[in-house]
């Protein structure tokens, strides 16, 4: 029978956060690495530029079932046998795409890629199981940081393997990478029992999407976290187009190295944990928000000014990893038991708005440039501060204080009632 681990005391250790931290991080740039080299896959395989870039929406596509159908099952199956499953298989299927003959083949190994790299998001909410109460937000933006550097560093790891030994290289690889990563969590993670309450799979699914009627702060924080990625996507979509055009030119190694400024946004997460941890998680969203709005207007400088690009990208990176961490934070105090389906109906809505915010930037740029660009993101900034305002005034200030009472004091699972 397994064994349920607890953390009551303990907490997590250095060794096995850093572990976790890159663990999801690396799941993650699996969907990524193909956007640099479309134009490599396309000659060599003989397909088109926009058949090749269905491999970006083939990724989306597998990305969003993988959250949809296989997070849940973290609630439901034992935790660490799941975690590892679904990295030895992605191993193998990022190693069909490192062998692909054709584009169809091709294709559908990057779908099944991004479906099974969901074990990330099966890592997120154990790494918060196993963290001791006070320092959950902590672990939770460490492990959130090394989501955030795989996603931004994916575009130039990329690059620079592809310039070494060609596209198929990177997927090789990523392969080894990943079916190392698996070895190594079977061998430090401790095993963790889920409990479904009884529940068969679909009723597990069923369970899911009904965390949105009984949890407000789950539809609160949701939507949120979906319009901040919604805004970080719109930069991130066009900001490729404006660095490769006038005024800038850039090549596209030089632009790809540009994911290293978004690295620095990243790596303050886990000063947001931090002040999480002390109790002030509202007050975290809240900055988060306002700077989201605040960091386009350095953004619509960039048009011709790189200082405050820079400026401008590293206080968006910031700001939205304040808003995704503490909303997390608040989120994995209300039902402990529940955490994978509540991160799983809480990423889905995330993705949904950075698919949203990716397609209507496109749309954007070539009817109004930057300009309407940055109208854009600052709309759906401008919208992160609505719905936090309103979720104070519905739910009432004290939603954020599970993470620091009852969670705290050992409760198993915290009632929507007293979470609001």
């Amino acid at each position: 029978m397994t064994t349920t681990v607890s953390h009551s005391d303990g907490g997590l250790s250095r060794g096995l956060l850093l572990l976790m931290s890159v663990a999801t991080g690396l799941a993650v740039a699996g969907n990524y690495f193909a956007q640099p080299l479309l134009d490599l896959i396309g000659r060599e395989m003989g397909i088109g530029p926009s058949s090749a870039a269905l491999l970006v929406t083939a990724a989306q596509a597998g990305y969003a079932l993988g959250l949809i159908l296989l997070v849940p099952l973290g609630d439901l199956l034992e935790r660490r046998r799941l975690a590892v499953s679904l990295y030895a298989v992605t191993a193998v299927f990022l190693l069909v795409s490192a062998t692909a003959s054709n584009g169809t083949v091709l294709l559908v190994s990057t779908a099944l890629t991004a479906l099974t790299s969901v074990g990330a998001q099966v890592v997120v909410p154990f790494a918060a199981t196993l963290a001791a109460p006070a320092e959950r937000g902590r672990v939770v933006g460490t492990v959130m940081t090394g989501l955030m550097l795989g996603l931004l560093l994916a575009r130039t790891a990329s690059g620079a393997l592809s310039e070494l030994g060609g596209w198929r290289t990177v997927y090789w690889v990523a392969a080894v990478l990943m079916a190392l990563m698996a070895v190594l969590l079977r061998i430090f993670l401790p095993r963790l029992g889920g409990d479904g309450g009884g529940r068969s799979y679909l009723g597990l699914l069923r369970s899911t999407v009904a965390m949105f009627r009984y949890e407000p702060l789950l539809r609160w924080r949701a939507g949120i976290a979906a319009l901040s990625l919604a805004s970080f996507s719109v930069l991130w979509t066009a900001l490729t187009l404006l660095l490769a055009g006038s005024p800038y030119g850039w090549s596209e190694s030089a632009i790809g190295l540009f994911g290293l400024v978004g690295a620095v946004g990243a790596l303050t997460a886990t000063v947001a944990g931090r002040l999480a941890d002390r109790g002030y998680v509202q007050a975290v969203t809240g900055a988060g928000t306002v700077l989201l709005v605040a960091s386009w207007t350095a953004i619509t400088a960039g048009a011709s000014t790189l200082v405050w690009l820079l400026v401008g990208v590293i206080v968006l990176d910031l700001a939205h990893q304040a808003v995704l961490n503490s909303s997390q934070n608040v989120l994995y105090a209300l039902r402990p038991e529940a955490r994978n389906r509540i991160n799983s109906a809480f990423m889905t809505c995330l993705f949904v708005g950075g698919a949203v915010g990716s397609a209507l930037a496109a749309v954007v740029w070539v009817h109004s440039g930057w300009t309407g660009v940055c109208v854009l993101g600052a709309t759906f900034s401008a919208g992160t501060v609505v719905l936090w305002v309103l979720e104070r005034v519905t739910v009432g200030r004290t939603a954020g204080k599970p993470a620091k009472t009852s969670v705290q004091q050992g409760h198993d699972a915290t009632p929507a009632t007293s979470a609001n």
